[in-house]
Formats: structure tokens, sequence, C-alpha cells
């Protein structure tokens, strides 16, 4: 991979290592781009504290940690300070002053949930209602149109056991949207090598038909996973059977 900008820091309670043992993989596994996106922590007015994503407190270390990072590696590697966040349009007045004054390169939206975590329901486990997924597509529409995020990490995500043609429906028209804004989806390592239900050829043969563009994300929580030749093979493997058009790089970031 020349690029990968879903890397995750130990900061968000479920990944492990060191800052700087992510930025060493990557050079090791050649890679010229590496693009830390963090769970990003939301402001709760009700003082709920999330389990999978670093605190408001952490944020100041994470860009420290960073920056520094990226100023001592400049000559081996480019490194961008991003986050991975939800569309929730309750809480991104709240989250957007907490960034305001760091130096954020850009940001990946995972839509894990629709609502608030404390009260919302959680994508990746079994979805019933159709209702849930087509407010699932709708806020990565509407949060893809507000110009925050670059691209849509796992876009699969959603585990909907409705019927298929109610599922091709709404991922279609997801699907195309993507396409004609020209912004990848995603093919997920993690999910290919953890046993998660995503890459899934269930979306991807959608996109095969729509004529969507791919990238690949590593989703890094551990640094070892950043020089895992094995996983980018299948991870380009998986793009060849969809006859998916791979984007190595994100424009526009400098």
């Amino acid at each position: 991979m020349t690029a990968n900008y879903h890397t995750h820091t130990r900061r968000c309670g479920h990944a492990q290592g060191e800052d700087r043992e992510f930025v060493e993989s990557a050079i090791k596994s050649g890679m010229k781009i590496l693009g830390f996106s963090d769970h990003c922590p939301w402001v709760f007015d009700n003082g709920y504290v999330s389990g999978i994503r670093m605190t408001p407190a952490e944020t100041e270390d994470y860009f420290r940690s960073l920056t520094d990072l990226k100023k001592e590696y400049s000559g081996d590697i480019k490194i961008y300070i991003g986050f991975e966040a939800e569309y929730i349009p309750q809480l991104v007045e709240a989250q957007d002053r907490l960034l305001a004054d760091y130096p954020l390169d850009y940001m990946i939206m995972g839509q894990h949930f629709n609502d608030p975590e404390e009260c919302g329901e959680y994508m990746g486990a079994p979805v019933y209602k159709e209702s849930t997924l087509i407010k699932y597509v709708d806020r990565i529409i509407e949060g893809m149109e507000s110009g925050r995020y670059r691209y849509v990490a796992h876009p699969d995500l959603i585990r909907f056991m409705g019927g298929d043609d109610i599922y091709q429906k709404h991922m279609t028209r997801l699907c195309e949207y993507l396409r004609r804004k020209d912004i990848p989806v995603e093919i997920n390592l993690l999910g290919m090598s953890g046993g998660r239900h995503y890459p899934s050829d269930r979306f991807f043969s959608i996109a095969q038909k729509v004529g969507n563009k791919a990238i690949i994300g590593c989703d890094a929580h551990i640094p070892a996973s950043l020089c895992d030749g094995e996983a980018v093979r299948a991870g380009r493997d998986f793009a060849g059977i969809y006859k998916l058009e791979i984007v190595e790089t994100l424009a526009g970031l400098d």
C-alpha cells in the first residue's frame, strides 16, 4: 500500500501500541502516507463517557504526539492527523468547538451509530427494521454532503437481517450517491481478517453494479496491521473479484 488513512491509537480503548510503533510499522511496510484516524471524541451533555473512543481530555495529547511524530519522521513518511467519526447532527456543533483550535487534516466517516451511543443502536449488531437501514443511509449521505468527511469507512458495517430486496434498494441508493460524488467505498482489512461480517459480498455486489471505486483501509488497531502484506493482497484480490478500481491516495489533503 502507498497510503493508509484508517489508523487507530490506544486512546480509543480497544487498540494497542504506541503512536511511534504505528509510524515505524508503516515505514517498514513501504508506505509513503500514514493517516491517523482514531475514534473522534464526542462531547456528551449528560456526562456519558464512551468506552470505544478517546475522551475530549485526550485530544490535546493526540495532536501533540502526532504533530511531533509528523516532524520527526518527515523525511521518511507523510503523516496526516485525522479522526473517524459518525455523523450525528445534534452533537456536531459541540465536536466542532472541541476541535476548532487543532490542526485537523481530515476525517473519515464510520457510522457505528445513527444516534448518540448511550441511547443508540450499534449498526454492527443485527438490525431488523427497514427504518434503521434508511436512517443509516440518510445519515451517511447527509454527513458526506456536509463536507466533513473524505470517505466512508466500512460502509457495509450495518448488519441488516431483513429482506434482500430492501437491502438492495437502500444500499443501491447509497452506492449511487457515492459514485456520483466520486467518493470511494472502503474495503476494510480488519473486517476481512477479524472474523467480522464485512467486507460484505452483499454490499460489494451492489458496488460492482453501480461502478464504485474502492479504497483499502487497514483499520489498524495494532502496529503490525500496517505491514501485513497478506491482508493487503487479500484486499486487492477482493477488489478484483468485484472489478473495483482502487484509489491509492486521497487528493487535496495538503
